[in-house]
């Protein structure tokens, strides 16, 4: 009976084993199958993705070359066309869809995404034209002016006007160091318009829409556009000596950025411009990400009340990015800008929604 017992047990434990060495066997049949099939895919991606890469870098080498050799190689030709014509053409095509909409308030799908529901719609004519006007005349008698010293920094490296191209990885580092350099310049340069008595004199111009429209990006006074709107994108590429193509891309997605900071849309898979809005809206200066953030709000002596109102700003954009109730609402927009319009100070307001996370403000301001 012993004996039978213990020889059923042994031929389970011999089951059990065969068992799981099945089980070890299929898992590493499996793995080793999915492991050579992601090797092959990574290594057919990776072809295909050089392949491409290649191909690509050679179109491009090839047109930038026939461009050259049209203009014959002259580089003063060529870096007017890139530097200010092409940014020139990507701005006002971008806000010519814009204004279109603006005026007459079509296409529907760009419409919807208005941020201050009842402004510009549509926009006045008379200070659309003035805007335009300004727009051209810091164009022609600011920026491109200042593109001849830029010149002869550019031509002083030698390496703008090569005739091999950068690399695409390159032309990515330096976007990176462009974007760097733009943002740290442009912020401690508006700031420095922000106080009272340069605001009063000058960038009080750029505050006349409280509800801004993409155009309005360089409707700004003279000395402002020189030292806040063009000096902070041109400083980058001078530095780096870059290459025209370069430049060119980096102007032109400099431009139609800040288009879209100022554009008074929402709109989707684009980055939101809400903050700038109330920025012009209240004359708040709470930018975030860089150090020593204030409100420089002229005729504001009281900086515990400015503090205050920074942080709510912060507090309800926060609420806005979470619900997407400028965005995708449009009646608890509506009923959240009458409120906004009808007070006359954000202390007055308090936000309706669950308060998300508190702003913490950096201690160096308070």
């Amino acid at each position: 009976m012993k004996r039978d017992s213990g020889s059923s047990a042994m031929a389970e434990q011999q089951k059990q084993e065969e068992k799981l060495w099945r089980a070890v066997k299929i898992t590493a049949y499996v793995l080793g199958t999915g492991l050579l099939m992601f090797t092959a895919l990574v290594n057919a991606f990776s072809w295909y993705a050089q392949n491409t890469w290649d191909i690509l870098g050679r179109f491009c080498q090839t047109r930038w070359l026939e461009f050259y050799y049209l203009f014959e190689g002259d580089e003063w030709t060529i870096f007017l066309l890139g530097a200010g014509l092409v940014p020139s053409l990507a701005f006002w095509c971008f806000n010519g869809v814009l204004m279109v909409a603006d005026v007459t308030g079509k296409p529907a799908f760009i419409t919807r995404y208005r941020i201050q529901l009842g402004k510009n719609d549509p926009v006045d004519t008379k200070k659309l034209r003035q805007a335009i006007y300004v727009a051209l005349f810091n164009q022609f008698f600011i920026s491109l002016p200042m593109l001849v010293p830029m010149f002869s920094v550019m031509k002083w490296w030698g390496n703008t006007f090569s005739k091999e191209l950068p690399t695409f990885r390159w032309f990515l580092v330096e976007l990176s160091i462009f974007t760097l350099i733009e943002e740290i310049l442009f912020y401690y340069t508006h700031r420095l318009v922000h106080l009272p008595l340069l605001y009063k004199h000058i960038h009080k111009k750029h505050h006349e829409w409280t509800a801004p429209i993409g155009v309005v990006s360089i409707y700004a006074h003279p000395a402002e556009h020189m030292l806040s709107n063009t000096l902070p994108v041109l400083t980058g590429p001078m530095i780096m000596g870059s290459h025209i193509v370069s430049v060119t891309a980096w102007l032109s997605l400099a431009l139609v950025i800040t288009s879209i900071s100022h554009c008074g849309y929402h709109l989707p898979f684009l980055p939101s411009p809400e903050f700038h809005d109330f920025h012009h809206l209240k004359c708040v200066w709470a930018p975030l990400g860089f150090p020593f953030p204030s409100c420089l709000r002229p005729g504001t002596a009281d900086r515990q009340n400015a503090l205050l109102r920074v942080e709510w700003v912060c507090v309800t954009h926060a609420q806005a990015e979470k619900s997407r109730q400028f965005a995708r609402q449009p009646a608890e927009r509506s009923q959240f800008s009458k409120r906004f319009e009808r007070d006359g100070d954000f202390g007055g307001l308090q936000p309706t929604q669950p308060q998300p996370p508190p702003c913490h403000l950096p201690p160096s301001i308070s």
